[in-house]
């Protein structure tokens, strides 16, 4: 007969962080992206991916070529992944804030992640949070900041606490590189 037993641990109560990771591919154009979803322990709980070929014309402007492949790879995705975070993380430098103040509405919080070191433009539709972490960050938020007490904002602080804002997305690439040179597509 097994012993009755209660894991300690509620981190599970704390739901599910999304880190989607953009990348332009290295030979060829068009992007590889990944949506990554971890437990607040930092434990992978699914890993989505996908590419999109962007066409070569003159007609397209570089950013506006680059806002509709991001916006179609990251759309790809979201409809790919079968479970819903509470929250998403996506770098700054590879998703602007058009991206979700203007191009794809979501029902969770949307959290852009930059340097505070580096310079960056956000819009007004966005929440600007400064953050001391091991480097000193900028979270951008989209609708606006969760209130304190919700579970997204305790699920922000354990991930902080554990080392694992920022982390994850380097897990991201590193998958997208095996998938890349798996698939021949660099």
């Amino acid at each position: 007969m097994p012993i009755p037993f209660r894991d300690a641990d509620e981190l599970s109560d704390y739901g599910i962080a999304g880190y989607l990771a953009i990348q332009p591919v290295k030979e060829g154009s068009g992007y590889l992206a990944a949506l990554f979803l971890i437990n607040a322990r930092g434990e992978p709980i699914e890993f989505t991916y996908n590419r999109i070929e962007t066409p070569h014309t003159f007609l397209w402007r570089q950013e506006d070529l680059k806002r509709h492949a991001v916006k179609n790879v990251t759309m790809s995705l979201l409809s790919l992944c079968p479970k819903v975070p509470c929250l998403l993380f996506c770098r700054a430098e590879e998703v602007g804030s058009e991206l979700f103040g203007q191009d794809i509405q979501l029902s969770i919080p949307v959290c852009r992640i930059a340097p505070a070191i580096k310079p960056l433009l956000y819009s007004a539709t966005e929440v600007q949070e400064p953050i001391e972490a091991e480097e000193p960050l900028n979270l951008f938020w989209y609708p606006g900041k969760p209130p304190e007490d919700s579970t997204e904002v305790k699920l922000l602080h354990e991930l902080l606490s554990r080392g694992l804002l920022i982390e994850p997305f380097e897990r991201a690439l590193t998958g997208l590189r095996e998938i890349a040179q798996i698939k021949g597509q660099g």
